[in-house]
């Protein structure tokens, strides 16, 4: 199950805060968290907020709603920042004139969900032990035999005509 938290209206660009979602994509919330706590972006502690706040919304279905949800095994699934309403502004520009600029705004959306798979609770052993896979090494290729290099025939161009001599006026 999925679980979001949107932030609307938030006063920075969606450009710079694509640039902390995508530090966050896939991550566990943990981490995630973490990388946020030390991203040096204005930006990040409303992504902070944000995030937080879907993992209560989660934590509130776990406990009020009934749904089961293992808060331990969240990960941010989707992390989108959309293009909100500009405000236009003016600035002042030299011998009277006046430059327009616009103010973006973002709608920032942080989606977490669980990951799939079952993951046994803390004091359980597992009782097969995990097999890591046994890779084969890369094949040996055999060295590649070395040929003298052909020479292509020259192409011919045209022959380059001299350009025609105009004759010379007289003088009267």
């Amino acid at each position: 199950m999925e679980f979001t938290a949107k932030a609307m209206f938030m006063r920075v660009s969606p450009q710079k805060a694509r640039l902390v979602l995508d530090l966050i994509k896939g991550l566990r919330v943990e981490q995630a968290l973490n990388t946020l706590a030390f991203t040096n972006k204005r930006v990040a502690p409303l992504v902070h907020k944000l995030l937080r706040s879907a993992i209560e919304n989660a934590n509130y279905m776990n406990q009020e709603k009934g749904v089961e949800v293992d808060v331990d095994r969240l990960f941010v699934k989707r992390a989108i920042a959309n293009e909100g309403p500009r405000m236009k502004r003016i600035r002042p520009a030299p011998m009277g004139r006046a430059y327009r600029y616009q103010r973006r705004m973002s709608h920032l959306e942080i989606a977490v969900a669980e990951k799939p798979g079952a993951v046994p609770a803390a004091g359980q052993a597992t009782a097969t032990p995990a097999k890591k896979a046994v890779r084969k090494p890369p094949a040996k290729k055999a060295p590649a035999k070395k040929s003298p290099a052909k020479k292509s025939p020259a192409k011919k161009s045209p022959a380059k005509k001299a350009p025609a001599k105009k004759p010379a006026k007289k003088k009267k």
